[in-house]
Protein backbone atom coordinates (compact mmCIF):
# COMPACT_ATOMS: atom_id res chain seq x y z
CA UNK A 1 0.00 0.00 0.00
CA UNK A 2 1.06 3.90 -0.74
CA UNK A 3 2.73 5.72 1.76
CA UNK A 4 3.91 3.13 4.09
CA UNK A 5 6.96 4.52 6.33
CA UNK A 6 7.62 2.69 9.19
CA UNK A 7 9.27 6.23 10.89
CA UNK A 8 8.03 9.31 11.72
CA UNK A 9 9.29 11.94 10.17
CA UNK A 10 9.22 16.03 9.44
CA UNK A 11 8.03 16.73 6.33
CA UNK A 12 9.64 20.20 5.03
CA UNK A 13 9.00 20.60 1.72
CA UNK A 14 5.12 21.06 1.57
CA UNK A 15 2.62 23.47 0.44
CA UNK A 16 -0.66 24.60 0.95
CA UNK A 17 -2.55 25.98 -1.90
CA UNK A 18 -5.35 28.07 -1.16
CA UNK A 19 -7.97 29.77 -3.62
CA UNK A 20 -11.11 31.72 -2.25
CA UNK A 21 -13.83 30.81 -4.38
CA UNK A 22 -17.37 32.48 -4.40
CA UNK A 23 -18.80 31.93 -8.48
CA UNK A 24 -18.02 27.75 -8.76
CA UNK A 25 -21.20 25.62 -8.53
CA UNK A 26 -20.48 23.61 -5.58
CA UNK A 27 -20.83 20.29 -7.34
CA UNK A 28 -17.86 20.33 -8.76
CA UNK A 29 -15.96 20.18 -6.01
CA UNK A 30 -15.79 16.50 -5.27
CA UNK A 31 -14.69 15.95 -8.84
CA UNK A 32 -11.98 19.03 -8.24
CA UNK A 33 -10.74 17.12 -5.35
CA UNK A 34 -10.55 13.31 -7.02
CA UNK A 35 -8.79 14.84 -10.27
CA UNK A 36 -5.88 16.36 -7.30
CA UNK A 37 -5.73 13.35 -5.40
CA UNK A 38 -5.09 11.39 -8.86
CA UNK A 39 -2.14 14.27 -9.26
CA UNK A 40 -0.44 13.41 -6.06
CA UNK A 41 -1.99 16.04 -3.54
CA UNK A 42 -1.75 14.90 -0.23
CA UNK A 43 -5.01 16.44 1.12
CA UNK A 44 -7.32 17.69 0.04
CA UNK A 45 -10.04 19.92 1.79
CA UNK A 46 -12.85 22.56 1.40
CA UNK A 47 -14.32 25.12 4.16
CA UNK A 48 -17.20 27.13 3.87
CA UNK A 49 -16.82 31.22 3.97
CA UNK A 50 -18.34 34.37 3.63
CA UNK A 51 -16.34 36.97 1.41
CA UNK A 52 -16.77 40.29 0.59
CA UNK A 53 -20.00 41.82 0.23
CA UNK A 54 -21.67 38.98 2.92
CA UNK A 55 -21.15 36.41 -0.66
CA UNK A 56 -21.05 32.61 0.44
CA UNK A 57 -17.87 30.89 -0.90
CA UNK A 58 -15.62 28.10 -0.08
CA UNK A 59 -11.78 27.92 0.52
CA UNK A 60 -9.78 25.45 -1.55
CA UNK A 61 -7.30 23.45 0.55
CA UNK A 62 -4.46 21.42 -1.29
CA UNK A 63 -1.51 20.18 0.81
CA UNK A 64 1.33 19.02 -1.45
CA UNK A 65 4.95 18.32 -1.76
CA UNK A 66 6.57 21.56 -3.01
CA UNK A 67 7.87 19.45 -6.17
CA UNK A 68 3.84 18.26 -7.39
CA UNK A 69 2.55 22.10 -6.81
CA UNK A 70 2.76 22.75 -11.02
CA UNK A 71 0.71 20.04 -11.21
CA UNK A 72 -1.96 21.12 -8.98
CA UNK A 73 -1.77 24.47 -10.09
CA UNK A 74 -2.79 23.25 -13.48
CA UNK A 75 -5.93 21.25 -12.01
CA UNK A 76 -6.81 24.70 -10.00
CA UNK A 77 -6.59 26.72 -12.70
CA UNK A 78 -8.40 24.26 -15.48
CA UNK A 79 -11.15 23.45 -13.39
CA UNK A 80 -11.98 26.47 -10.96
CA UNK A 81 -12.94 29.76 -11.15
CA UNK A 82 -10.16 31.36 -9.05
CA UNK A 83 -8.08 33.47 -10.88
CA UNK A 84 -5.02 33.34 -8.01
CA UNK A 85 -3.17 31.15 -5.67
CA UNK A 86 -1.84 31.89 -2.20
CA UNK A 87 0.91 29.32 -1.52
CA UNK A 88 1.62 28.76 2.45
CA UNK A 89 5.12 26.88 3.61
CA UNK A 90 4.42 23.78 5.53
CA UNK A 91 5.95 21.36 7.49
CA UNK A 92 4.10 18.42 8.60
CA UNK A 93 5.07 15.80 11.16
CA UNK A 94 4.49 12.32 9.95
CA UNK A 95 3.67 9.53 12.41
CA UNK A 96 5.30 5.84 11.26
CA UNK A 97 2.60 4.01 9.62
CA UNK A 98 2.25 0.23 8.33
CA UNK A 99 -0.43 -1.82 6.71
CA UNK A 100 -1.66 -4.78 8.02
CA UNK A 101 -4.03 -7.72 6.34
CA UNK A 102 -6.61 -8.33 8.70
CA UNK A 103 -8.68 -11.46 7.99
CA UNK A 104 -12.31 -11.07 8.13
CA UNK A 105 -15.76 -13.35 7.85
CA UNK A 106 -15.95 -10.63 4.80
CA UNK A 107 -12.21 -11.60 3.63
CA UNK A 108 -9.02 -9.82 4.11
CA UNK A 109 -9.57 -5.84 4.95
CA UNK A 110 -6.42 -3.44 5.69
CA UNK A 111 -5.32 -1.40 8.39
CA UNK A 112 -3.20 1.21 8.69
CA UNK A 113 -1.53 1.72 11.97
CA UNK A 114 0.15 5.09 13.11
CA UNK A 115 3.37 4.86 15.56
CA UNK A 116 4.46 7.85 17.87
CA UNK A 117 8.17 7.31 18.89
CA UNK A 118 7.96 3.50 18.09
CA UNK A 119 4.55 3.16 20.02
CA UNK A 120 0.78 2.38 18.26
CA UNK A 121 -1.71 6.03 18.52
CA UNK A 122 -3.77 5.02 16.82
CA UNK A 123 -5.00 2.61 13.92
CA UNK A 124 -7.94 2.87 11.58
CA UNK A 125 -9.70 0.16 8.88
CA UNK A 126 -9.67 1.44 5.11
CA UNK A 127 -12.94 2.58 4.07
CA UNK A 128 -13.15 1.45 0.88
CA UNK A 129 -12.30 -2.26 2.02
CA UNK A 130 -15.45 -1.38 4.75
CA UNK A 131 -18.20 0.17 2.86
CA UNK A 132 -17.30 -3.06 0.20
CA UNK A 133 -17.99 -6.06 2.86
CA UNK A 134 -20.76 -3.88 3.96
CA UNK A 135 -22.30 -3.55 1.15
CA UNK A 136 -21.58 -7.07 -0.63
CA UNK A 137 -22.84 -8.73 2.86
CA UNK A 138 -25.73 -6.36 3.41
CA UNK A 139 -24.71 -5.83 6.64
CA UNK A 140 -24.01 -2.08 8.89
CA UNK A 141 -20.87 -0.62 8.35
CA UNK A 142 -19.66 -0.18 11.76
CA UNK A 143 -20.01 -3.81 12.19
CA UNK A 144 -17.49 -4.06 9.65
CA UNK A 145 -15.26 -1.33 11.38
CA UNK A 146 -16.21 -2.68 15.04
CA UNK A 147 -15.06 -6.45 13.93
CA UNK A 148 -11.82 -5.32 11.71
CA UNK A 149 -10.97 -3.47 14.99
CA UNK A 150 -11.54 -6.17 17.52
CA UNK A 151 -9.51 -8.43 15.40
CA UNK A 152 -6.70 -6.17 14.81
CA UNK A 153 -5.92 -5.11 18.43
CA UNK A 154 -6.98 -9.25 19.33
CA UNK A 155 -3.69 -9.94 16.96
CA UNK A 156 -1.50 -7.38 18.09
CA UNK A 157 -2.07 -7.43 21.58
CA UNK A 158 -3.08 -3.66 21.79
CA UNK A 159 -6.27 -4.42 23.73
CA UNK A 160 -7.23 -1.02 25.36
CA UNK A 161 -5.12 0.84 23.57
CA UNK A 162 -5.64 3.42 20.28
Amino acid sequence: MAFEHREEHLDERMLILQANIDDMNPEYCSYITDLLFEQGANDVYWIPIIMKKGRPGVMLNVLTDESQAEKMETVIFRETTTLGLRYVRASVHRLGRTFHAVDTPWGIIHVKAGFHQGELVQFAPEFKECEHAAKTYGIPLKTVYDEVRRRFMERTGEEGKA
